[in-house]
């Protein structure tokens, strides 16, 4: 198996200095679900997102935005890798310096 989409974006942004920088977290919430954030300072991404929802069923579904240099996800059980993608989708797509990417909590 090749590295996913995460990992090979996450490589893309390693430039020595980025990946001490600011916050990032991935969590569950009791819907049952999982909530993610990326701090955005330190980097040239200045874009905004006005919140997205894409509500399919009760535990299929995504909420995600970037506001006050965060974008934040909110999403259901099985929904995390297709959360992930919009991400990095998002952050391509305006992509003008590194953002620090994810950790998992304990």
């Amino acid at each position: 198996m090749g590295p996913s989409i995460l990992e090979q974006w996450y490589s893309r942004q390693c430039n020595g200095e980025w990946e001490h920088g600011f916050g990032r977290e991935i969590s569950t919430i009791d819907n049952p679900g999982w909530s993610a954030s990326v701090d955005l300072h330190d980097t040239q991404q200045e874009a905004t997102l006005t919140r997205v929802k894409i509500d399919r069923e009760h535990d299929d579904w995504i909420h995600h935005w970037a506001e006050k240099q965060k974008f934040q996800i909110r999403c259901g059980p099985l929904n995390l890798s297709e959360a992930i993608e919009i991400f990095v989708q998002w952050f391509d797509s305006h992509e003008s310096g590194p953002v620090p990417i994810w950790t998992v909590l304990p």
